[in-house]
């Protein structure tokens, strides 16, 4: 069964003339008269009593047509549907994001919003691995966070910026310094991300580099309260700059040495079809 089938049945059901709906069709009465039958033929009854010229619809043709309407009115939606998407007038981004790259993501969320008011945005925060993770569920359309050491064969990444790890602390803090060395950082109390974010993994990384044992006096599984705990004065933190830029009740010292920046990075699906509101979003992305 094909839709110009229906198409065709429900013009000669609106004027009971297969000559009359040909003309309407810009088709040839024997190709209206071939599709009709072959449609009853595979519905398996008559749709019209044939009555020397006439025609007249059958109980069974008057039963049919209500769904072949349905039919033809849901096919009409869903093609304005994919018009709309193209146009960016509907439609529904899935967008995971690490904690240290939210400011980017507003951002590009203020950008994208004001251009495309009707597409549909759910945010995700998590770690880099969960987020990976509902990435290859296809849970989520793309993940904005900072690359790691892992490496999937069948993700994307798109290199966005770098951005310098920080010794954090107050802003009343008295340690005014251009920079700090890793070293140094250690003999200070410090509150890390727990073991789960890779960030932690990155510090710990770089302190066995250079053989110093990590030592962390509170490790914490949500990044807004250690930076609240931070601000009490009583404990310092490492963190990628970008992640505290805004706020101004907190300063950041680059952490000097080799390779102690981290990479923002987008990754979505290798193999998977870019919708065009997640092209658009990752245009402006890349922009901000």
């Amino acid at each position: 069964m094909e839709l110009r089938q229906l198409k065709y049945f429900l013009k000669a059901k609106e004027l009971l003339n297969f000559t009359a709906a040909a003309d309407e069709l810009y088709i040839s009465q024997s190709t209206l008269s071939q599709q009709i039958k072959q449609l009853e033929i595979e519905l398996g009854v008559p749709l019209f009593d044939r009555i020397g010229k006439r025609i007249v619809l059958t109980q069974a043709g008057e039963e049919f047509a209500i769904y072949a309407k349905k039919s033809l009115d849901k096919s009409k939606e869903g093609f304005l549907a994919m018009q709309d998407l193209k146009e960016l007038k509907s439609g529904k981004l899935e967008i995971g994001v690490s904690y240290g790259l939210r400011l980017t993501l507003l951002a590009a969320l203020k950008s994208f919003t004001s251009k495309f008011p009707s597409i549909q945005i759910k945010i995700t925060f998590n770690t880099t691995q969960t987020l990976i993770h509902l990435l290859e569920e296809s849970k989520l359309d793309f993940i904005l966070t900072f690359k790691d050491d892992f490496y999937y064969t069948n993700l994307e990444y798109t290199p966005l910026f770098s951005s310098k790890m920080s010794f954090v602390t107050t802003k009343e803090n008295n340690l005014n310094r251009e920079d700090i060395k890793l070293a140094e950082v250690v003999n200070y109390p410090l509150i890390m991300p727990s073991m789960e974010y890779s960030t932690t993994h990155f510090i710990i990384d770089a302190l066995r580099k250079e053989n110093i044992k990590p030592n962390f006096s509170i490790e914490i599984n949500d990044i807004p309260t250690l930076i609240e705990m931070v601000k009490t004065g009583q404990w310092y933190t490492i963190l990628a700059k970008t992640t505290i830029s805004s706020d101004t009740d907190l300063k950041s010292i680059p952490i000097k040495g080799k390779n102690m920046e981290r990479e923002a990075v987008i990754i979505s699906q290798k193999e998977a079809y870019k919708t065009m509101a997640m092209q658009k979003f990752l245009e402006i992305l890349k922009q901000v």
